[in-house]
């Protein structure tokens, strides 16, 4: 899409970022007609705001006329089957009025960019349920990822 460009996030765009997450975790649930997440928007903002100033989740940012038009966030990790560093996804948006776009792929590939520069040996994500969401399947398969099986499980301490 012409106009749109991609900027790592700062603390400034916390806020935004956490009110996109909403409408994330709100299309999802709406989607699938089950309450999978608490959110606490306020919460949030101030977890986005600390997490982003400590460096230790790195957002991009898709920007149309200066607005705030879809996010990518990735954390780094280790592990022994991974063979080292590797990068997860958590949450990846795209407002609905700008997909379709190319805005998800410029985001994926600002994101495989950071992950080769930072010598990850590959970068994961979890799509959200399926089959309600297997557009966002077809949409990863197509830039590049592969399926490798298994499903998102968790354990709540709070």
């Amino acid at each position: 899409m012409k106009g749109v460009y991609i900027a790592i996030a700062t603390k400034e765009d916390a806020a935004q970022v956490a009110m996109l997450t909403g409408e994330l975790l709100s299309e999802i649930m709406s989607v699938v007609d089950n309450y999978l997440f608490h959110f606490d928007i306020e919460q949030a903002k101030e977890l986005a705001y600390e997490l982003i100033e400590k460096n230790i989740y790195q957002v991009f940012i898709a920007l149309h006329k200066q607005e705030i038009v879809g996010f990518i966030s990735l954390q780094e990790h280790y592990a022994l089957y991974a063979g080292g560093s590797y990068g997860t996804i958590s949450e990846f948006y795209v407002k609905s009025e700008y997909r379709s776009s190319n805005i998800g792929k410029m985001l994926i590939s600002k994101v495989k960019e950071y992950a080769s520069e930072n010598n990850y040996r590959r970068v994961e994500v979890t799509t959200p349920p399926l089959p309600e969401f297997e557009r966002s399947l077809d949409f990863y398969k197509k830039n590049g990822f592969e399926i490798t099986g298994g499903r998102k499980m968790k354990v709540g301490f709070v």
